[in-house]
């Protein structure tokens, strides 16, 4: 199985190939998001807005922050895998994935000290409301016990998808899921055990996930085969892995530092606004999860085309990529305008202030959606490619630089609402552009390095 779906990136029909590919991931993203809004809808609906708060607001801006931070580094792994399993280096693909458990493995365990640890610290230094400090503490203390399972199984689907098998992690993520819906009932609504049941669902669904990918992976019979006596760090790949990964925790990093001064900002005008918006990120979700499947699949087919030495494909792979992001990204941006009320009543519908300010945020962002498509289709394809330093550069300057500004120099005087939204479509904008012109000069004149 896993042969013909290598063959079919590498060889066949770009277009059919990566919306299979594409539809498998968006449903798996699909099925993530809704692992992710269930303990929303749920909280929101039995604690009201005080429990949304504490999980959807400063709260998930913490855990961007931390999981970001490894994300990014395990992205160079997938990199890595990709361009050795186009190239049939399978030695290399074995020992990659080795390091690249094995980082999961310390990465969570050092994720999981610095996350309990200063909580509670970085909480505050958000000023986040008084009366839901404590409830998000704890959210956040149990959330990042099971930081290793949650590492562990990413790097794992990461794995599988870099060689082209992307239903497998699909269907460990669907009975995920129920099983977290489940949990969530039984936790916090029967169990009444407040946010607390909402995070130690979370954290047993991860560990069963983890153990499900593991198990897949150990039984594997190609050379991404996991052996778990042999899982320990190769120096020169961890070494390629972080020169590829670094840059991309970093630049995950500064993005979700930025949202965090943005979300510091929110939480100025008070609980409504706090709670509005974090209903609005899980509707808003919807749209993420889509342009990030697609970055995904751009930079597994770029990778693997790439390590096969086929750099026509990679550029096809990036026009497929645009032309099904417009084909998903309109029909979102105006159901999200039509129906803005009606999908935010479902999180908190006895609070009619926190939804009408919803609304006027999905208003306000949702028709602006596709001005970002360009940023993570020709970022997925540089990195697919191997190149790291200078999309970070341009991230980092076209999002999180100028949007710290706008928010540190515009919204002192202009302390709106409104001038917080704004500072999504300018970054989104001038961002794609310095993409586009980036992405032009390298495939004419650095593209023609075939992986070595």
């Amino acid at each position: 199985m896993n042969k013909k779906i290598d063959n079919t990136i590498i060889n066949g029909p770009i277009l059919k190939s990566m919306l299979i590919y594409f539809l498998t991931l968006l449903l798996g993203s699909f099925f993530q998001q809704l692992y992710n809004i269930s303990d929303t809808l749920i909280v929101g609906n039995v604690l009201g807005p005080e429990g949304l708060a504490s999980v959807g607001g400063s709260s998930a801006i913490i855990v961007n922050i931390f999981v970001g931070i490894f994300m990014g580094l395990s992205s160079g792994a997938t990199v890595i895998i990709a361009q050795f399993y186009g190239a049939r280096r399978h030695e290399e693909v074995s020992k990659a994935v080795h390091t690249a458990i094995a980082l999961a493995i310390v990465g969570g365990l050092i994720i999981t000290y610095l996350g309990y640890t200063f909580s509670r610290r970085i909480v505050i230094l958000m000023d986040t409301a008084p009366d839901i400090i404590d409830s998000s503490v704890t959210y956040l203390r149990i959330f990042f016990m099971g930081m290793v399972f949650n590492f562990v199984y990413n790097i794992g689907a990461g794995i599988l998808r870099a060689v082209g098998d992307s239903k497998r992690p699909l269907y460990v993520l669907m009975a995920s899921c129920l099983i977290n819906i489940f949990l969530d009932i039984l936790f916090v609504y029967y169990l009444d055990m407040g946010v607390a049941g909402a995070a130690i669902a979370t954290i047993i669904c991860q560990l069963i996930s983890a153990c499900i990918v593991l198990y897949l992976l150990t039984k594997a019979t190609d050379s991404y085969k996991l052996t778990l006596s042999k899982i320990r760090f190769d120096m020169r790949l961890l070494l390629k892995i972080i020169s590829i990964g670094l840059p991309a925790a970093i630049q995950s990093t500064m993005y979700t530092f930025s949202n965090l001064l943005i979300q510091t900002s929110i939480n100025s005008f008070g609980l409504n606004y706090i709670a509005a918006w974090a209903a609005y990120g899980k509707l808003d979700s919807i749209f993420w999860m889509a342009v990030n499947s697609l970055g995904i699949a751009v930079t597994t087919f770029s990778g693997q085309n790439y390590g096969a030495g086929k750099l026509d494909r990679v550029k096809q792979s990036t026009k497929c990529a645009f032309g099904i992001s417009l084909s998903l990204t309109i029909p979102i941006s105006v159901i999200f305008y039509i129906w803005a009320y009606e999908l935010l009543a479902l999180f908190t519908p006895d609070s009619p202030e926190t939804i009408m300010i919803g609304v006027q945020m999905m208003h306000y962002l949702a028709p602006f959606y596709f001005t970002f498509l360009g940023v993570e289709i020709f970022s997925g394809t540089l990195r697919g490619m191997g190149t790291a330093i200078i999309p970070m550069i341009i991230t980092l300057c076209g999002i999180c630089v100028l949007r710290i500004i706008w928010i540190k120099g515009v919204f002192p005087f202009f302390p709106q609402i409104e001038t917080i939204e704004a500072s999504y479509p300018i970054t989104w904008i001038t961002t794609t552009v310095l993409f586009l012109f980036y992405y032009l000069y390298y495939m004419k004149f650095k593209a023609n390095k075939v992986i070595n």
